[in-house]
């Protein structure tokens, strides 16, 4: 089902949020201090392009470590990026959203637009993964919290 779905969002529209991720990923690398979020552009352009059955999880949720990315640092990676593309790349999901709600076939896509609006609001510390591992990753940090009151 994902396949179908991948397919039908790359088709109407997907495409040209995620050339428009590609763009800030170059723009990024420019410059030499920008190649990290050039790299994580260029993770959620892949995202951006083909959506479904996968989702972005953070880091340290996945492997319950923090690194350089989830921690003060990323933060203020996530500052920067906001300012020069995150908000930038967040109205353009919104507005693709916006267009999707117009029909009822569109409703998926346009929740899927509005995931990746939150995500291009912040990506330092997050990663790509399948649904099912995310899913994982959440209920054994569930079970591990759950050992933690007995």
């Amino acid at each position: 089902m994902s396949a179908i779905g991948n397919l039908i969002w790359f088709l109407f529209g997907g495409v040209f949020m995620g050339l428009a991720w590609c763009f800030f990923g170059i723009l990024a690398f420019i410059s030499i201090i920008g190649i990290p979020w050039g790299r994580a552009c260029f993770v959620i352009a892949g995202f951006s392009f083909f959506p479904f059955g996968k989702e972005a999880i953070a880091r340290d949720e996945l492997t319950l470590n923090e690194d350089i990315g989830t921690g003060s640092l990323g933060f203020i990676g996530n500052v920067l990026w906001f300012i020069f593309a995150g908000f930038w790349l967040a109205i353009g999901h919104v507005i693709s959203a916006i267009a999707c709600f117009v029909t009822i076939i569109g409703i998926p896509f346009a929740i899927q637009h509005l995931k990746l609006a939150a995500i291009s609001i912040a990506p330092i510390g997050q990663t790509i993964v399948d649904k099912e591992v995310a899913a994982a990753a959440r209920n054994a940090n569930a079970r591990a919290e759950a050992d933690k009151w007995r």
